[in-house]
């Protein structure tokens, strides 16, 4: 995949994604805000924010950036966010994987049903990291490959079809993470099947130089410190989420 192809096949998607994906997958983006937890004034980054789905429902003390690289989708969430008076909203067409913000301007970065529908998923994950504050919070929703060996191989065998349809299935979550200073602090099963997974990440970037992820040089970062819904968790303790 492509972006041109991305862009392609997403704006092809824009005026009837509502209609066709937007109730499947409601309980997703519902279970992201729910447990949210938004200090007043927290900046909240929404990497493929497509048609603006979830903008109504986060809460309105909080500022809200949107990004997406197809024009089409783009477009949908202006005219949402516009009906819906969300002047805490600011819209942007940018490519997830070279982002234009400052190093550390997010709170938390959302990416729902993202993750796999990108060319490069490294550099995607990369500038999210390199975005978000150093002990911030990176939440993805996404299918990832599944753990039974058998559907797997199934998801393996989809995944250049479903290419075609703009994301794969054959990413595991294991290899979105390795190599990066993200610690899981949360995950649940959502969605129809609960074939998806949500997963909330600590942002444990070091402060003391640049990080890497497979390759993808990353910014600066400090304290491995966060608060996630109250708790305060530690590097070593969200160390042990991950297992």
């Amino acid at each position: 995949m492509d972006l041109a192809k991305v862009e392609r096949v997403y704006t092809s998607y824009a005026k009837i994604y509502d209609r066709v994906f937007g109730k499947v997958f409601h309980e997703g983006r519902q279970s992201i805000i729910q447990n949210l937890n938004a200090q007043p004034h927290e900046k909240i980054l929404e990497v493929g924010v497509g048609t603006g789905l979830a903008l109504p429902m986060y809460p309105r003390h909080c500022q809200i950036v949107g990004i997406d690289f197809s024009e089409g989708m783009l477009d949908q969430a202006k005219q949402r966010a516009a009906e819906h008076r969300m002047d805490h909203v600011q819209l942007h067409r940018m490519d997830a994987g070279s982002m234009e913000f400052k190093d550390d301007s997010f709170d938390t970065v959302v990416a729902a049903y993202v993750v796999t529908a990108v060319p490069d998923y490294r550099k995607v994950v990369s500038e999210m990291i390199r975005v978000c504050r150093p002990g911030g919070r990176i939440i993805m929703l996404n299918h990832f490959a599944n753990d039974n060996k058998f559907i797997a191989a199934i998801e393996k065998v989809l995944s250049p079809i479903t290419k075609n349809l703009g994301w794969r299935t054959d990413l595991a979550l294991q290899t979105v993470l390795e190599g990066t200073p993200l610690h899981v602090a949360r995950r649940q099963n959502v969605n129809p099947m609960r074939l998806w997974a949500l997963v909330e990440c600590v942002n444990g970037k070091n402060g003391n130089g640049k990080t890497h992820i497979n390759g993808v040089k990353n910014g600066n970062g400090a304290a491995t410190y966060a608060h996630i819904n109250g708790t305060r968790l530690s590097e070593q303790a969200s160390g042990q989420a991950l297992g």
